[in-house]
């Protein structure tokens, strides 16, 4: 199947969205975890943030998802972009101690931006599957996971580089108004034309549909599954600004550069795969990612060098990458579009959730066993992580998406 003028449009449209919101949420978060470690000096407090975020992330998750398949997408879209913008005014004054303790609302703020990622993960997912047929799905998979990254790279460095230049106040402004950005994509985009089976049952109901959706797919549990594990243990960017100060003993300007090495990788095995998709021996190649992902970590552990540092990064997004696309062609080829948003919000948990509880998890073993050896501790779990599912998810370890694209097209 060919892409049409139409199709590129709508995607370019919902690319627009998820690069400004995620540019101002990277931003925001890189921020916020320079302004609180230069106030407490404690690598528990970064690990705090993520628990701050997790909470109202995780209880508003699948109610989100309810709403995306109710309600409009679109407007649900919008909300999530104006919280990134309220939120980047609000940081600013903070900054500026207008509120105090600075503590605290940095805290507070952390978990209304929760919230609103609750929001916008199962909106993006939604309206991709909307505008994007089930046969195209590997290749803008890929597109997508690449401008993601070029997000990440992007956000991080101009957010260092703007605390660095300009101040902790006005990065504040500026990755807040980045939302704007992203708001103009979501009014760019065409889904008025789509027709969509809207979910009409109750909350509690819509619930529950999920939940058993998900727990019988064993592809779909097993995907989601390793995903969880492998970022639940292998979050040493949580520990960047700890690593930076204390190990490499550098300023902001090296944090946005390692915050950013990780991306690079991404993005370059990203446009790699959208041009040859990982159609065959799928599920092997997510797990050689997740694995290689681990042990670059183990190999970030041990660096004490800047760009030895932003090498080792550079392979955990480059291995990330090579697992991500495949996961994104699984959950968007086996998730019915009436219960994208809830399944995407189940996704969400399963993969929101650990990186708070693995930022939450760095902090605590950072603080009992030392930040490398915590960082090279969590690498190992996730090979360990990688290597079980191997033995043990067999559905899993011998996918090949072409077979789900193949079926999808014969019952279409």
């Amino acid at each position: 199947m060919e892409s049409t003028p139409a199709i590129r449009r709508d995607f370019a449209a919902t690319l627009i969205y998820r690069i400004g919101t995620t540019i101002s949420y990277q931003m925001l978060m890189v921020a916020v975890g320079w302004h609180l470690f230069n106030i407490t000096n404690s690598v528990m407090s970064l690990g705090l943030l993520g628990l701050v975020e997790l909470i109202p992330y995780f209880f508003c998750s699948l109610f989100a998802g309810h709403i995306v398949d109710t309600y409009s997408r679109r407007g649900i879209a919008t909300i999530a972009c104006v919280m990134h913008v309220l939120m980047g005014i609000f940081l600013m004054y903070v900054a500026r101690d207008i509120f105090e303790p600075v503590e605290t609302y940095i805290y507070v703020s952390v978990a209304i931006l929760g919230v609103g990622r609750a929001l916008l993960r199962p909106a993006y997912q939604s309206i991709f599957g909307q505008v994007i047929p089930r046969a195209l799905t590997p290749k803008y998979s890929a597109y997508a996971s690449s401008g993601y990254q070029v997000c990440v790279i992007s956000g991080p460095a101009l957010g260092g580089l703007l605390i660095a230049g300009i101040g902790l106040d006005y990065t504040y402004l500026i990755a807040g108004l980045f939302a704007l950005f992203g708001q103009y994509g979501v009014f760019a985009v065409h889904l008025k034309n789509l027709k969509r089976d809207k979910n009409t049952a109750p909350f509690w109901e819509s619930f529950v549909e999920s939940i058993q959706y998900v727990k019988n797919h064993k592809l779909l549990l097993s995907a989601m599954s390793i995903d969880m594990l492998a970022v639940l243990f292998g979050g040493a960017v949580s520990m960047l600004p700890a690593f930076v100060k204390e190990i490499l003993h550098e300023g902001p300007e090296t944090l946005g550069l390692l915050r950013a090495a990780p991306a690079v990788g991404a993005i370059l095995l990203g446009f790699y795969y959208a041009k040859h998709p990982i159609l065959v021996n799928s599920g092997k190649y997510l797990m050689f990612g997740v694995a290689g992902f681990g042990l670059a970590t183990i190999g970030f552990s041990l660096s004490t060098t800047v760009w030895m540092s932003a090498f080792f990064l550079f392979l955990t997004g480059a291995f990330d990458s090579l697992s991500v696309v495949v996961r994104i062609a699984i959950f968007q080829l086996t998730s019915p579009d009436h219960m994208r948003g809830r399944i995407s919000s189940i996704n969400g948990i399963f993969v929101g959730s650990s990186n708070e509880l693995g930022a939450l998890e760095s902090g605590i073993a950072a603080s009992v066993m030392g930040l490398a050896p915590s960082i090279a501790f969590g690498g190992a779990v996730t090979v360990f992580v990688a290597m079980g599912f191997y033995q043990f998810a067999t559905q899993l370890r011998n996918l090949h998406v072409k077979d789900i694209i193949e079926n999808e097209v014969k019952n279409d």
